[in-house]
């Protein structure tokens, strides 16, 4: 069989005019004669009555007392109701087609209650229905224990599960349905002249998502590249092919140009603080001990920076004042800068290539934007400029690199 993996989030299946095309690009693959796994999010997002968001908030009003076991009998809920919802509509037009939730689809999973991690899947079941002529609509976000207990993968956990299921089925290709057509050079919201990009690999979108872009879960993509099934990120409500996330090599057997490009993309992440923290007098293990009691207190640091002096790092806003009470108390005067920002230049091209970072200081000063720390990997260089300076500095990086001038 042909087998392709659809996954429509909760933007896609909001109404019934968003789940009519939904179904649309469902007929066109049966059409193509494709097998079919459809996995779907719970419908819409926070205020809407079935989104996880909104039963959460259930929970909130009515005691705040609910245990992460029971809370993923509540979150798994909503998938089912949109798989339920799919499946009558599916049948009403003629399309055979039949739910199994995560733990019918023999999606095992870790203990971890409300961030189970996925160990394995059995796809026999599901193989079995499709032989049987079946569209099988699979609740994305759950699975199960060995032992029965129901699980849900956190966020980003229906991503996740339809590039699981494509890698256990052999898939040949995932599609991820969304609410926007692709991924762009940046966010649209902020720079108007964002351009889509027809095809990215997939170190550079998993260093897109984890440097701020929400288009697709990192983790989704993680096991994706682990047998190489190609991803398109695409739009529910245009028939435009979207964006490919594959290897290069299978980008250009698939017959799209393979370009040499420096740059794909700039991504931003807001509401950060900047921690210093300098040695003691006769210190030299001030980076063990601060990043310890941060590990120790379930504090996640990022933009890390060692030196003689002492450390520099990062935290989101809200765990600013809990970090700096920690280091007090250990003895250190931290120094913190909140309202910072991580803006990224992201670009596998950029590997080995001299200049990059003087285009990035060149465009930040034309715009007097102060760089208060700056990092970098082979794919990625990352500045830390104040929160009132991301947008022009978003901006200002997007024109240096001229990601504006053509479709990528």
């Amino acid at each position: 069989m042909r087998i392709l993996v659809q996954k429509f989030g909760g933007s896609s299946l909001t109404t019934e005019d968003c789940r009519l095309r939904a179904i649309t690009h469902i007929e066109r693959a049966l059409a193509e004669g494709y097998a079919l796994v459809v996995v779907v999010s719970a419908m819409g997002r926070k205020g809407d009555p079935y989104a996880t968001d909104t039963l959460l908030q259930l929970i909130r009003n009515n005691g705040n007392r609910l245990p992460n076991r029971e809370t993923d009998l509540l979150m798994h809920t909503g998938e089912i109701i949109s798989a339920t919802v799919m499946c009558s509509m599916l049948n009403a037009r003629g399309i055979p087609s039949t739910i199994l939730t995560g733990g019918q689809a023999n999606i095992i999973t870790t203990g971890d209650f409300t961030n189970a991690q996925i160990m394995s899947i059995d796809p026999k079941r599901i193989r079995q229905e499709l032989e049987a002529g079946n569209v099988v609509i699979v609740p994305g976000f759950q699975g199960r224990t060995a032992d029965w207990e129901i699980t849900t993968l956190g966020r980003g956990g229906s991503d996740t599960t339809a590039t699981a299921l494509g890698v256990a089925l052999q898939a040949e290709m995932v599609d991820i349905f969304t609410d926007v057509n692709g991924i762009m050079t940046a966010d649209p919201r902020i720079v108007e002249e964002a351009q889509p990009l027809t095809t990215v690999t997939y170190t550079e979108i998993c260093n897109m998502a984890h440097l701020g872009a929400k288009v697709i879960h990192p983790r989704a993509v993680e096991i994706a590249m682990q047998t190489n099934v190609p991803i398109r990120v695409r739009s529910t409500f245009s028939d435009d092919p979207g964006t490919l996330v594959t290897t290069l090599m299978e980008i250009g057997k698939m017959g799209y140009d393979v370009q040499d490009r420096l740059i794909m993309g700039i991504a931003h992440v807001p509401n950060i603080t900047q921690i210093k923290v300098l040695n003691k007098e006769g210190q030299y293990d001030t980076q063990l001990q601060v990043f310890k009691a941060m590990a120790n207190n379930d504090i996640s640091v990022d933009f890390i920076s060692v030196n003689p002096l002492g450390v520099a790092y990062t935290v989101h806003d809200q765990m600013g004042e809990k970090a700096a009470q920690i280091l007090t108390e250990m003895g250190y005067e931290p120094q913190l800068l909140p309202h910072c920002a991580k803006v990224s230049v992201i670009g596998a091209g950029m590997t080995g290539v001299p200049g990059v970072m003087a285009q990035i200081v060149e465009a930040l000063t034309q715009q007097d934007i102060q760089i208060l720390q700056s990092a970098d990997s082979h794919t990625t260089i990352w500045v830390l400029v104040h929160e009132t300076d991301m947008v022009r500095a978003v901006r200002a990086l997007h024109q240096q690199f001229q990601l504006h001038t053509s479709r990528t």
